[in-house]
Formats: C-alpha cells, sequence, structure tokens
C-alpha cells in the first residue's frame, strides 16, 4: 500500500503561521487574563484586610484585627441629655433650590443644604439620621470635626448604611471650634453631589455668614442660590464670613470691596493674620474663615462664578473682580510654636500619588495608584496611640488631589522642600498639586480605622483611598453588601 501524500510545503507553512499566531495571542492574553483576575475586588471585605500593613519605621506590635478593641465600641458618651438633638430625615426627591431651579437629588429634611447645625463648644450633640426613601442607605459623615470613630459615619469601615426605614444616632462632643459640615459617606460620589451635606457650626455665637457652595446639575451656588444671593447687614458690622467647599474641586474664594483677614481654616484658628484682599485657593472639602467689618459700600464674596453680597439695605453689589492675587498659607500670618513635636516621629511614611493603566475589578481603565500600588493593594498606615506621625505627599498623577484624613489634623511642614514660616498650618483637607510634594505631621490621637483618601469624591470611588490603622483595633463591619463607602 503507498505511502499517504505529505502535506504541501506551502500547507506546513500554514499550520506553523497559525500555531505562531496562537502562541502570540496566548502570550498576550494570559497576562491580561492574569492581571485581570488579580484586580478583582472581593464582593465583600474588611477594610483591615486591604493591601499591605506599612508600619513606617516603626515597631510591629503584636496585633489582630479580628480581634482586640472594636470601632463600635469607641463611641462618643452613650448617656446623658443632649445639649443639641437633632432628626435629619434623608430623601431621594426632587427638589426646588432657593433660586427656582429644580433638582432630582436627595434633600435632608426637605432641602439641600441640609439643616446648619450649631452648638456651642463642650455640647453634647445628639444626630439621629432616618432614611426614608434613599435607596442605597446612607451615613453622616461630620467632616473636620475629630469625632470618636465609631461615630465618624464611614459606611463599611465604622457603621453600615442606614436602609429605608432604618435610623442611626451619632453623638458625640463639640470639643473644636470651627467651621465644618456633614455628609453622606454612602454611594458619597453620587449622594454628595446630588445633595446629602450641611453645615454644622461650633463655637460661641457671633456674628457670622455661613456660604456653603455647591454645585448642582451643573449649577454653581451658595446655600442653594444660583447667581447672585444677597445679605442685608449694617455697615461698620464684624462678621466671620465661614466658607465651605462641598464640590469636587479646588475654588478660588474672597471678598470684594473690602480688605479682610483670613481667620481660620479647616476649623483651626490661625495665628496672626493680616490684612488682604487676595483670593484664599479653598479645596474640595475645606473650609475658610474670613473675618471683614463691612463698609457703607457693602462688599461681595466670590465663588468661582457666584456671589453673595453682604451689604447694608439698598446698597448694590460691588462690581469689581476678585483678586488674581493668592493667599499662600506656607507664608501668610506669623509663627509661633504649633505644639506638636515632631523632630523625632515615630512613624514616618510616603503617600506617593501615581496613576497607570490596567485593571480595577475587572475593568480596564487609567487608574490612580498609591506607593506604585493600586486599590486595594495599598498601603494600611499602621500607628499605636500617642505616635508623632509624619507624612510624605507626593502627587506626580497629572492632576490635583484634595486629601484628606478622616478623625485628625495635621500640620503642614513643608511644600516642594520649603518650610513652613508663616501661621502653623493645621489642616484637614490638604490640596495636593501635580508635581507637589509635602511634609505634614500629626498625633495619633484617635484609634480607630480612619479613612485617608481624594475628596474629589469620583477620585476615591476610582481608586484614590486608604486607611490609617491603629494597631489592636477591629471592624465588624464589611465594605460590600451594600456598604459602599466611596
Amino acid at each position: 500500500m503507498p505511502d499517504a501524500e505529505a502535506p504541501a510545503p506551502g500547507a506546513r507553512r500554514t499550520v506553523r503561521n497559525r500555531l505562531i499566531a496562537l502562541g502570540v495571542t496566548l502570550a498576550v492574553l494570559a497576562p491580561l487574563a492574569y492581571l485581570w483576575a488579580t484586580s478583582l475586588v472581593p464582593s465583600s471585605y474588611s477594610a483591615t484586610d486591604m493591601g499591605y500593613a506599612d508600619y513606617g519605621g516603626g515597631a510591629a506590635a503584636h496585633h489582630q484585627h479580628h480581634g482586640g478593641r472594636s470601632v463600635a465600641d469607641l463611641t462618643g458618651p452613650r448617656s446623658g441629655v443632649a445639649d443639641v438633638a437633632v432628626t435629619l430625615t434623608a430623601r431621594k426627591q426632587t427638589f426646588s433650590l432657593p433660586s427656582g431651579e429644580s433638582v432630582d437629588g436627595y434633600t435632608l429634611n426637605g432641602s439641600s443644604p441640609g439643616p446648619l447645625i450649631r452648638a456651642a463648644v463642650g455640647d453634647l450633640v445628639e444626630v439621629t439620621l432616618v432614611n426614608e426613601s434613599v435607596p442605597d442607605g446612607a451615613t453622616l459623615h461630620w467632616h473636620g470635626i475629630d469625632v470618636p470613630n465609631a461615630e465618624d459615619g464611614v459606611a463599611g469601615v465604622t457603621q453600615d448604611a442606614v436602609p429605608i426605614g432604618g435610623r442611626h444616632v451619632y453623638r458625640f462632643v463639640a470639643s473644636g471650634a470651627g467651621t465644618y459640615w456633614y455628609h453622606s459617606h454612602q454611594v458619597s460620589s453620587e449622594q454628595v453631589r446630588n445633595g446629602l451635606f450641611g453645615a454644622i457650626v461650633i463655637g460661641a455665637a457671633e456674628r457670622d455668614v455661613i456660604a456653603a457652595i455647591h454645585t448642582y446639575d451643573g449649577r454653581r451656588t451658595i446655600n442653594g442660590s444660583t447667581g447672585a444671593s444677597r445679605v442685608e447687614v449694617p455697615a461698620g458690622t464684624t462678621l466671620r464670613v465661614r466658607t465651605i467647599n462641598t464640590d469636587n474641586a479646588l475654588i478660588r474664594v474672597g471678598l470684594v470691596g473690602a480688605s479682610y483677614q483670613l481667620v481660620a481654616v479647616d476649623g483651626r484658628e490661625l495665628h496672626g493674620p493680616t490684612p488682604t484682599t487676595s483670593a484664599f485657593p479653598l479645596a474640595a472639602g475645606a473650609r475658610a474663615d474670613f473675618e471683614v467689618t463691612v463698609p457703607a459700600t457693602g462688599l461681595r464674596l466670590d465663588a468661582g462664578g457666584v456671589g453673595l453680597t453682604i451689604a447694608p439695605p439698598g446698597v448694590q453689589t460691588p462690581v469689581d473682580s476678585l483678586s488674581s492675587a493668592t493667599i499662600d498659607l506656607l507664608t501668610y500670618g506669623k509663627p509661633t510654636a504649633p505644639g506638636l513635636d515632631v523632630s523625632n516621629p515615630d512613624r514616618t511614611f510616603e503617600y506617593r500619588i501615581g496613576r497607570r493603566p490596567g485593571f480595577l475589578d475587572g475593568v480596564p481603565g487609567l487608574w490612580w495608584t498609591i506607593n506604585g500600588h493600586k486599590y486595594p493593594d495599598v498601603p494600611m498606615f499602621m500607628v499605636t496611640a500617642g505616635d508623632v506621625v509624619k507624612m510624605k505627599i507626593s502627587n506626580t498623577s497629572g492632576q490635583s488631589h484634595p486629601m484628606h484624613l478622616h478623625g485628625h489634623h495635621a500640620l503642614v511642614l513643608s511644600r516642594n522642600g520649603v518650610p513652613s514660616s508663616g501661621t502653623p498650618w493645621w489642616t484637614d483637607t490638604l490640596e495636593v498639586g501635580d508635581d507637589e510634594t509635602y511634609e505634614i505631621a500629626f498625633l495619633a490621637d484617635n484609634p480607630g480605622v480612619w479613612m485617608d483618601h481624594c475628596h474629589n469624591l469620583p477620585h476615591a470611588s476610582q481608586g484614590l483611598m486608604t486607611h490609617l490603622m491603629y494597631e489592636g483595633i477591629s471592624t465588624p463591619y464589611k465594605i460590600g453588601d451594600g456598604n459602599e463607602p466611596e
């Protein structure tokens, strides 16, 4: 029987080329499949299991995050009659801004911004959140108030999101005078943008004006009013104008028509403020207090396209533009002892913000990184109570980021290697521009598991978020399964 006819040379080449093509395809797809698979985020996980522990050069104590002390036990006072008691009912609804425009979003007690909460220093504050109709659940985070950890209002970290029909009670002592705000920390990139926020002021009663800046559906507002709004104040009145940036990006703010002093930032008084007419770059989430004496000709708060006239009755809005000059807190005011010795820190961390292509939870894109790692494989900054902590925050991501550490205020030491030479600059929300590096320091004096994230909230939802974790602290709550903090 004759041998079978051998394949023709052309056929052999075709088979070989197909095998080569298959090999090349597998060589490309196999790493992509691996990267895809390793990017998947568990459907439910503890914040204490994220990433890897970074001890900042300090000794790692024996700890167990699934035992030890629970964040649920780190509460404010559980007993005693509250000096300030407020119930806030969260709804998903269409509402009208004070200036008349309609918004399909969220309200607290039927309005957005929600009710202003005022308390004196030392008051016991009790706020009951009732979720009437917010489908994803809701929480309340007390932005800038260094509350006990259980009162911090972060879904999946310090509590479960409050479902429709549920309620949650927050109790804390109003210990630090200043301008603050509250907002949901559940699906926060969507809920805050669409209305779940309000202002809270702690301190002795004084003549002040609140200016919460927020953008609804592309319409920037002050206290919910688009365009120019007005407060009538007699000439000669000395006011504190409390500005709050509740948006996701920096806004240049300042007063037009009179010189003023920048007297506080992020709820901390500045030392030796001087008269100025320059604008202040207000980071997303940050607050700035201006002190001014109202002139007979009136003045205007300018906040990036919207204004608030503060003037005697019948006086028209000043027409001048906001100054192009900028207040720089690195040099503004006068130096004094900051009350924190940073000469021999217990922990030294780096927080390097970058960006690179890849997968995040199986989705391809250009994602934020922390120290070269994508979420959730990010460093967990580990401390013990009493530690003095130094942190270098550097940004090479191509965009600016307002970095917000929960539960603590940090002292700015330097920017791009230039030491701070003005007032001690304490902050809870620090704008770190592209190609900028800041050195900060803080005292680890508030045990818990604390978010440390970008307050451009879409950035946080895209992975620019980690935690400051005290050793020996655990949490019973899980991110996922209804808890989506960003």
